[in-house]
């Protein structure tokens, strides 16, 4: 790239995955500045400016022209090339109305493309609006890009991951008990409650396993599902770890048998590439996005989502089957080294970046199919 991007992202300064992708344009080269309704500190993000904190849904269109505003008054000093949304229908919205003149380069995350416009007319008014006015689209999922090619745009779409660090997380040696470990947060859609009724029936089925269960992720479903633990009796087989590190969480996942990711709604899970590069087989929810990862009897088991007891039988055979688990393990390692490693996925995003900035015809003429 002959002149590195300045990137204005309009992303949750808060959010793991926002921090992850600006330090990584960041190492690249690109200077980077945020727009965001959730103030923190992103690590490579020159300036971080909050509008709105807060969460309330009225006020993506009420801080309209505040967005406007404020960006022209950033853009003055920072001088963006490139506007990128990460989430389409709220970060996404604003990055497209703000009034910059630059490409706006949009990425979905999952639920504004897969859950969102279904709530309403008005939100899949939205999303389209969004859609028609990016110049390039990403997506980690071959079943959102599926569904965002149902809106028409002009912009071309790309999957492109948000990958798993290779250098971190890495195959370990698992611990004597049969550590079963889930990373996703406690929340309705993740299931943790259909997982502690699944585990409940394993300990009855395997009751001198040795087994326990390991949720890391946190949320506001904790104080039900702790009572959920005492009621079942498992207070010393399941341990509530909640938010925790890259380093922590990689001890987690190394000293486990086996991952388990169970949601209703989900696109490519970032717990799950992890895990899956530590070495371990997976028991994740039967959803098109998984299905492009783990092939059943290869990488781990497709279960229904919460079906308690496919949970279960799945959690029986990674016991029992321990060679075969490990082999799954080690295939899946194998994919995520060849085609989920973090570095290669960012650098998959610059290019396409300088590509944005430095077309060979026209932006506007050009119109591409989604790549796969």
């Amino acid at each position: 790239m002959s002149q590195p991007p300045r990137i204005l992202f309009f992303a949750d300064a808060a959010s793991v995955h926002t921090r992850r992708w600006v330090a990584a344009m960041a190492e690249r080269g690109a200077r980077c500045a945020v727009i965001t309704r959730q103030p923190g500190e992103v690590p490579g993000a020159e300036e971080v400016l909050a509008i709105r904190p807060g969460a309330d849904k009225a006020s993506w269109f009420l801080a309209l022209p505040e967005v406007r505003r404020r960006a022209r008054e950033l853009a003055a000093r920072f001088r963006p090339t490139l506007v990128h949304g990460h989430y389409v229908t709220s970060y996404g919205l604003w990055a497209t109305m703000c009034g910059l003149p630059c490409p706006k380069v949009l990425t979905a995350w999952g639920s504004d493309i897969l859950v969102t416009p279904r709530e309403s007319r008005f939100m899949r008014a939205v999303v389209a609006w969004s859609l028609h006015h990016a110049d390039l689209i990403t997506a980690d999922s071959m079943d959102m890009l599926d569904e965002i090619a149902r809106y028409h745009p002009q912009a071309p779409c790309h999957q492109v991951l948000w990958g798993a660090d290779t250098d971190v997380f890495v195959p370990g040696e698992p611990g004597e008990d049969f550590d079963v470990v889930s990373l996703r947060s406690w929340e309705p859609n993740y299931n943790i409650d259909v997982l502690i009724e699944a585990f409940a029936r394993f300990i009855s089925l395997r009751p001198h396993a040795h087994a326990r269960l390991l949720l890391l992720g946190g949320g506001p479903q904790r104080a039900q599902l702790e009572q959920r633990v005492q009621d079942l009796r498992l207070l010393q087989q399941v341990r509530f770890v909640g938010r925790v590190g890259d380093a922590e969480m990689v001890r987690a996942i190394q000293r486990s048998r086996v991952s388990v990711s169970v949601p209703t709604s989900d696109a490519t899970s970032v717990s799950v590439l992890e895990s899956m590069a530590c070495g371990l087989p997976i028991i994740a929810s039967d959803l098109p996005a998984n299905r492009q990862w783990i092939a059943p009897g290869a990488g781990g088991w497709l279960v229904p989502p919460r079906d308690a007891e496919a949970i279960t039988q799945a959690l029986v055979a990674a016991h029992d089957q321990p060679d075969q688990a490990r082999l799954m393990g080690e295939a899946n390692r194998a994919r995520i080294e060849r085609d989920a490693s973090r570095k290669g996925q960012m650098d998959t995003m610059w290019r396409l970046y300088d590509r944005l900035l430095h077309p060979t015809v026209p932006r506007v003429a050009r119109r591409r199919p989604v790549e796969r």
